[in-house]
């Protein structure tokens, strides 16, 4: 027992360079990802006593003079322009016109114009409603109560076009206020499409392959691994040229007087699924043709022996016991082109964008890390899902060698 230690601790420090490796380049995106998907820290950290203030409020009678007192001192301490901009923007997507009310507020709390005489106490409180009206109106303020909170679900909610409505109800958001679940779909859509292309072609020659010997094995697998040796936007790039209107296929088409004038093939669907099929082929072949090395080669004749066509000797025996590695790779191939985003946005048009392109937009385009971490925890989530299936479908079968 104690002689097994050492050697656990010998193991243990061989792999502790490829967990390191795992946690810093893999573990720690996923879960940074994750965290910006669920968390809403931009209004709590400019309007830290607003929310002390703000805890016991019933959130339907008007706002208190402490809570207006709160926020009056909140913004008078608010220096960071990054941040009171990041609450703006927070705060302005869960109810209109906060974006004019805070400049005009932040305005006047520079100025020392906002406190009025409190006869009461003989002192001076804040007169928010001497600035805008809105800031009697109990909305204005449920809506920073509830964005206060430093967790929220607003990101994933909206990233299958969903949101709260004022009473906390989940409900679908207007058609014409986010079109993320339609992109969704059609990135689904695109991944079946360019699966069931794969699929067509590589079946074929996956049995073309297995049925092959010697060098002209060894050249047919050369050619359908010949896309993974080349650089993904190398390929895009090169099905550019090849599709375009004075591309490679036009040309030959009219120069044989099989067309008049250029085929549309670029910046649509059709020529996405192309150069997208072109791309993860590989992925339907392999798992295809390891699966029909594994059925013994007597099967089909002896078949036919017993009075099968070639056809009914295919669909009976061969496709039966190949199933699986159609499954797996139809599973590879969907689960890559889900998240493609370099070849529909360069062969594509703007009706044929996928996911990541809405994802590159809020991560680059509007700094927006909270929707782009929950449409990519989204995809992880179908991603995961699929992964299951392909590793119960690819796992070995019980009594299989």
């Amino acid at each position: 027992m104690s002689g097994g230690r050492p050697k656990i601790a010998g193991a243990g420090l061989l792999v502790a360079p490829l967990l390191l490796f795992l946690a810093v380049f893999f573990v720690w995106p996923l879960v940074t990802m994750m965290s910006q998907a669920v968390s809403d820290p931009a209004v709590l950290r400019i309007l830290p006593r607003t929310a002390d203030a703000a805890a016991g409020w019933d959130g339907q009678s008007p706002p208190t003079p402490a809570m207006q007192a709160a926020i009056v001192a909140d913004l008078a301490a608010a220096t960071d322009t990054q941040a009171v901009g990041d609450m703006v923007r927070r705060l302005n997507s869960a109810q209109s016109g906060f974006r004019t009310l805070m400049s005009k507020t932040i305005g006047a709390v520079q100025d020392g114009t906002l406190t009025v005489a409190d006869e009461a106490t003989g002192g001076t409180v804040p007169d928010l409603a001497a600035i805008d009206r809105r800031w009697d109106q109990p909305r204005y303020w449920r809506a920073i109560a509830g964005a206060l909170t430093p967790y929220t679900d607003r990101n994933l909610l909206a990233a299958v076009d969903l949101v709260r409505d004022p009473a906390g109800e989940i409900v679908s958001m207007p058609d014409e206020a986010s079109a993320n679940r339609v992109i969704m779909l059609r990135t689904f859509w695109i991944a079946a499409l360019v699966t069931m292309a794969c699929a067509v072609i590589g079946y074929p020659y996956a049995m073309l392959i297995a049925a092959a010997e010697g060098w002209r094995r060894n050249l047919l697998l050369a050619a359908v691994l010949l896309p993974l040796w080349t650089s993904l936007l190398v390929r895009t790039a090169a099905w550019f040229v090849i599709l375009q209107e004075n591309g490679l296929i036009n040309d030959t088409l009219q120069s044989l007087g099989l067309i008049s004038e250029p085929l549309p093939l670029i910046f649509n669907r059709l020529g996405v699924v192309i150069a997208m099929t072109h791309v993860l082929l590989p992925f339907m072949v392999l798992p295809i043709y390891s699966v029909l090395l594994s059925i013994p080669k007597n099967l089909v004749p002896a078949a036919q022996s017993l009075g099968a066509n070639p056809f009914r000797a295919f669909v009976r025996v061969v496709l039966p016991l190949s199933a699986r590695g159609l499954a797996s790779g139809a599973l590879l191939v969907f689960m890559t082109a889900i998240g493609y985003y370099i070849t529909p946005a360069l062969i594509g048009g703007p009706s044929d964008q996928m996911i990541s392109s809405v994802i590159a937009f809020y991560a680059t385009g509007s700094a927006n890390w909270g929707m782009a971490g929950a449409l990519g925890l989204v995809l992880l989530v179908v991603t995961i899902l699929l992964y299951a299936v392909y590793g119960r479908l690819s796992a070995e079968q019980p009594g299989r060698a």
